[in-house]
């Protein structure tokens, strides 16, 4: 049976748009402010959870709701169970979008919108792909689930509470990446670092930080800061000197005053910390600004240490945390959060380290180092490094149908970003951004390529059909 699968995901073209488009308009960023026992992450995560469920359920499929942190949609027969593991939650718009993020517009071949390529656009194309299989009666030997997450940007409590009361998938993949085939995910860990040891002022500062804002999330690098000062001398050349610096990095910033309380504000660029280079850290910037200038003696011991230990250093060298395999690639650095203020001081980081790399031993000792700086180390996470052998019948099978569809040669790619697959005993990353395709994920004017959206529709349905159904 020879099936066109491009063909039929473009006769589905406007329901797929439709689709897309309904779920990037409910802003599904996690709010714990706005939980309730009902929706443990926020109403509006919870809203995108039930979208995909209702629509499920509307279209033939079992649907399950998991403790309102997670659900499921299931078609199929058989002891086997095949998974494709998604997520609705988004990361913060964030500022300067030329659309409306939480509209869907299409311009130029595009849909935009918060979620379009990470993850509500893949997760509609799989959406489709099942679909498409009930809707041409194939019949499956498998069951197949979608698994759909609500908390893939921030702790994955989604998934440990899933997997805690439902079945685990033989196989499956998360179309949460880049095609062909990521098999390697590095090890994705979060700590904080709190400054506890100040100097005092020997004489009158010029400068007093008051605060030092940036940053909301980890996995992001900051692309807006803010600094309050109390400036006793030369604020006039301190401003001009801001100007400029703005000028020579190529940013924007504004500042003002009120009641004798100078404000700051620089803008960056935000990216996705897998790999920091990719954005313009805001924070780190203004860091190095104000380096520049006489300041309390309380500021200049944080100010310092984030110039040495963190700005321009996405390699985690300073910190003596550098490493590097063949399978995985570098280790990054991102400082995703900074709080300075007189009740606190510290910086928020995220390290993604290699396969091979023992991230246990590495941390004790910089623990032991921050130690002797009057530094502590506070771990929030730590998500291993996740590795399924390239020659695996399954990794195999979906290489063939990328090659099959696309025309293009298949290769083994290992990430910095951490998705679902990683929570399987044998799963992969598997699209939904092609080769040479800008990616966008957790920028600002975020958008996916309909045609993309399509292709990869279609490659998601023979992925089902090769690894689930009676030929």
């Amino acid at each position: 049976m020879t099936i066109q699968w491009k063909q039929e995901a473009e006769k589905r073209r406007d329901e797929i748009i439709q689709e897309l488009q309904g779920l990037i308009a409910i802003p599904s960023v996690l709010n714990e402010d706005d939980a309730t026992e009902d929706a443990p992450l926020g109403t509006e995560v919870k809203r995108a959870l039930s979208y995909l469920l209702d629509a499920g359920e509307r279209d033939g499929f079992t649907a399950k709701n998991v403790g309102n942190l997670a659900g499921h949609l299931e078609m199929g027969q058989g002891d086997d169970l095949l998974g494709i593991l998604c997520h609705v939650d988004v990361v913060p718009a964030g500022n300067g979008w030329t659309y409306d993020p939480f509209e869907g517009a299409v311009h130029d071949g595009k849909l935009f919108g918060r979620g379009a390529i990470d993850d509500k656009g893949p997760t509609i194309a799989a959406y489709f792909a099942m679909k498409m299989i009930q809707e041409l009666n194939l019949t499956l030997n498998k069951r197949v689930r979608m698994i759909i997450g609500t908390d893939e940007e921030s702790d994955w409590r989604c998934v440990e509470h899933y997997f805690k009361h439902e079945e685990m998938p033989s196989i499956g993949f998360a179309p949460d990446a880049d095609f062909p085939i990521i098999h390697a995910e590095k090890g994705i860990t979060d700590f904080n670092l709190h400054l506890t040891r100040f100097k005092e002022d020997e004489r009158a500062p010029k400068i007093e930080v008051k605060t030092l804002y940036s940053g909301e999330r980890y996995n992001m690098v900051p692309d807006y800061v803010k600094a309050e000062l109390i400036v006793h001398a030369e604020q006039t050349y301190l401003l001009q000197e801001f100007e400029e610096f703005l000028k020579e990095q190529d940013v924007k910033g504004e500042f003002y005053v009120d009641r004798g309380l100078l404000t700051l504000e620089l803008h960056g660029k935000s990216a996705h910390a897998m790999e920091p280079d990719n954005g313009i850290n805001a924070g780190l910037l203004l860091v190095k600004f104000l380096c520049r200038f006489e300041c309390d003696a309380r500021a200049k011991t944080y100010l310092s240490f984030a110039k040495k230990y963190l700005y321009g250093d996405s390699r985690a060298i300073a910190l003596g945390l550098s490493g590097s395999d063949e399978i995985s690639g570098d280790l990054t650095l991102n400082t995703g959060v900074m709080r300075y203020s007189e009740k606190e001081a510290y910086v928020g980081l995220n390290v993604r380290y290699p396969v091979t790399y023992d991230m246990d031993e590495r941390r004790t000792d910089l623990q032991e180092e921050m130690d002797a700086l009057g530094v502590t180390l506070e771990l929030l996470n730590d998500s291993k490094p996740h590795h399924v052998d390239g020659d695996d019948p399954f990794v195999q099978t979906l290489l063939s149908i990328y090659e099959k569809q696309t025309g293009e040669p298949g290769k083994l790619l290992a990430i910095g970003g951490g998705t679902y697959a990683r929570s399987l005993k044998k799963g992969v990353a598997f699209g939904a951004l092609f080769p040479g395709k800008e990616d966008v994920a957790h920028q600002k004017d975020e958008y996916i390529d309909i045609e993309d959206l399509l292709s990869a529709t279609a490659i998601y349905a023979e992925a089902i059909y090769e690894l689930a159904c009676e030929k």
